[in-house]
């Protein structure tokens, strides 16, 4: 069945390998923008999008015939791909194996964005893996693990 509407909003959190801090001011803008790009090329839609110095967090609005993992794959892959070609690292930079997809609510979007805006003020209060642990705790009280996982079972990105 064709659907005529659909409200699908994620969350991804995407970590640089090892966590390493190279995300500098110099690459920040150009991986933004390079990343929304991608997103509204995909049958997607960026709603918010901010790159610490360790992890990014974007927001986007998503067709149903894209799904969580294809898109971050297509971003990891050609965020990558543009940093290593423009050279804005020393040696090769790549993301951490593991990324992050919450689903977000139509009336959770604009707090959202919100947290995703603000990230420098956010983590002058909090240090990264203490924001993680807070997402997981809020989506898990949603979310239904397969194969009888429980919070401990389940690998986080840190």
């Amino acid at each position: 069945m064709k659907l005529a509407l659909n409200s699908l909003y994620t969350h991804f959190i995407f970590i640089t390998n090892r966590k390493s801090p190279i995300i500098t001011e110099r690459i920040k803008e150009p991986l933004e923008r390079h990343i929304t790009k991608v997103v509204n090329h995909n049958v997607c839609k960026m709603c918010a999008i901010f790159a610490n110095p360790d992890h990014v967090h974007f927001l986007i609005s998503r067709s149903p015939l894209i799904s969580e993992e294809t898109i971050a794959t297509i971003v990891a892959y050609a965020s990558c791909r543009f940093i290593n070609n423009k050279k804005f690292c020393n040696g090769a930079f790549s993301w951490h194996h593991i990324a992050s997809a919450f689903s977000v609510s139509y009336t959770e979007v604009e707090e959202a964005c919100q947290l995703i805006r603000f990230q420098p003020e956010y983590h002058r209060i909090l240090t990264f893996e203490e924001e993680y642990n807070e997402f997981f705790l809020h989506y898990q009280r949603f979310s239904t693990w397969t194969n009888g996982n429980s919070h401990n079972d389940i690998p986080l990105p840190y």
